[in-house]
């Protein structure tokens, strides 16, 4: 029996054991199973390892996708390059980290991007903002952080004027604000400032309507959830766990 899992703190409302134990039985994969790993620090991953000599791959959450590195004996060069990482592969020399988020944050990003979309703005400056920002870079779309906290290179929310909304109509929620069960949450931009040229794409899931995405469907703005991107990371996952 060949497991994988889900390392990550905390995981009660986790997609990823329910969309592979569904896909394992769709396809009839009788071999395999999926299960969640709650990890309260990161140095626990040694314990998990240790328990489960049948694990063969696993996905990496918040909060641990940039501290997982250092586990690390090899990197894929594009994770390297997005300095995060969200799943992994064990092999015979050891822990092989790859990010599938940037692929998956691309693919369906491009579902409605237009072409007057080349200023972004990323609320959020974690391990996931580090995927959507190598995508942003790749496509030519020139972008700003925004954090609660003033810090190099990112702007706070306060500093969101009418010209910075003006310029910036790709907005992207990297943040876990607005996700079950804690719904009413929303990341504190002028929402007022939102028109029918914005694009907000938010990286929660569930619900599929957060409160960021309703401010901007009230007000004609483009929007899009996490859904698609979370299911396109977990097969591209799963192919490269059976890569040979």
């Amino acid at each position: 029996m060949r497991l994988f899992g889900l390392i990550g703190f905390p995981l009660g409302q986790s997609f990823s054991k329910k969309f592979f134990t569904e896909k394992f039985e769709k396809e009839k994969i009788a071999d395999c199973r999926y299960e969640l790993f709650e990890i309260p620090t990161i140095a626990e991953l040694h314990s998990v390892l240790a328990n489960n000599p049948e694990l063969h791959g696993f996905n990496v959450t918040i909060p641990y996708k940039q501290d997982v590195l250092a586990f690390l004996q090899e990197l894929d060069p594009e994770a390297a390059s997005i300095g995060a990482c969200n799943c992994i592969k064990i092999t015979e020399e050891g822990l092989k980290g790859y990010n599938t988020d940037a692929a998956a944050f691309e693919s369906t990003l491009l579902q409605q991007l237009q072409p007057h979309h080349t200023h972004a703005l990323i609320l959020g400056t974690g391990g996931a903002a580090k995927a959507v920002k190598y995508v942003l870079e790749k496509l030519g779309i020139v972008y700003k952080y925004v954090s609660r906290s003033a810090k190099e290179g990112a702007l706070t929310y306060e500093a969101l004027t009418p010209d910075v909304m003006a310029t910036h109509t790709l907005i992207i929620n990297s943040t876990p604000l607005g996700s079950f069960p804690k719904t009413e949450g929303k990341p504190a931009i002028p929402y007022d400032l939102i028109t029918p040229q914005h694009y907000l794409y938010d990286l929660v899931y569930n619900p599929s309507l957060t409160a960021f995405l309703n401010e901007g469907q009230q007000r004609g703005a483009f929007i899009k959830n996490g859904y698609d991107m979370l299911v396109g990371q977990a097969e591209e996952s799963w192919r490269i766990w059976n890569e040979k």
